[in-house]
């Protein structure tokens, strides 16, 4: 009995490659994933360090968890198996926008290491820098303005991480952003310092 990819055939072999536009666009292509809370600030500080990156003239993404879970994968939820899904979608886009020259950050929750390593096969630990958005769990609780911790806490929402769902500290982490201690400015200035001699052509 035939697979279902025994009737897949690629053709990468054929089509302009990653040198070629990361040529075009004069810089190499990453995957900057924001690992942390919901709370932390990923998506804060993913918008503040995609504006720095684009006045240096970068071309760049951002890919959120809320805007991903309303688009190409509305229909998980947020049982393990269906968390590991997402996060395995979102590392094959990823993974297509290196390939495109594309400097992407990532902003997910992505709460187990399993998780965290699953994606970084995919995209390639090469390509891949992982920023873990720290801040404890009382400060995200603070700053959470869509009410999600305080409905955790009520039991209206299963599964939801740093309440009935672990967050595991990540181990392999690239940069630690202590997001309760310092502001964005200095923040985004801490990734760039590590992110642009990655970056530039």
């Amino acid at each position: 009995m035939l697979s279902t990819t025994d009737n897949i055939f690629p053709v990468y072999h054929e089509i302009l490659g990653r040198p070629e536009k990361e040529a075009l666009l004069k810089q190499r292509s990453k995957v900057i994933w924001l690992t942390g809370l919901s709370g932390a600030g990923k998506t804060t500080l993913a918008k503040y360090l995609e504006e720095a990156l684009f006045s240096k003239g970068f071309f760049t993404q951002v890919l959120d968890g809320d805007n991903i879970r309303s688009g190409i994968n509305s229909n998980l939820g947020f049982s393990d198996a269906d968390r590991f899904e997402n996060i395995r979608r979102i590392a094959e886009v990823s993974k297509l926008l290196v390939n495109c020259g594309v400097i992407t950050i990532n902003c997910f929750i992505s709460p187990t290491e399993e998780i965290r390593d699953m994606a970084r096969r995919i995209i390639g630990k090469d390509d891949f820098i992982e920023i873990y958005v720290n801040a404890p769990l009382q400060v995200c609780e603070e700053r959470d303005v869509k009410g999600l911790y305080s409905r955790a806490r009520r039991g209206e929402i299963k599964d939801f991480t740093g309440i009935s769902s672990p967050f595991e500290t990540p181990e392999n982490i690239d940069i630690e952003i202590r997001t309760d201690l310092q502001t964005i400015e200095a923040s985004v200035k801490q990734i760039l310092e590590f992110v642009l001699p990655r970056v530039k052509f």
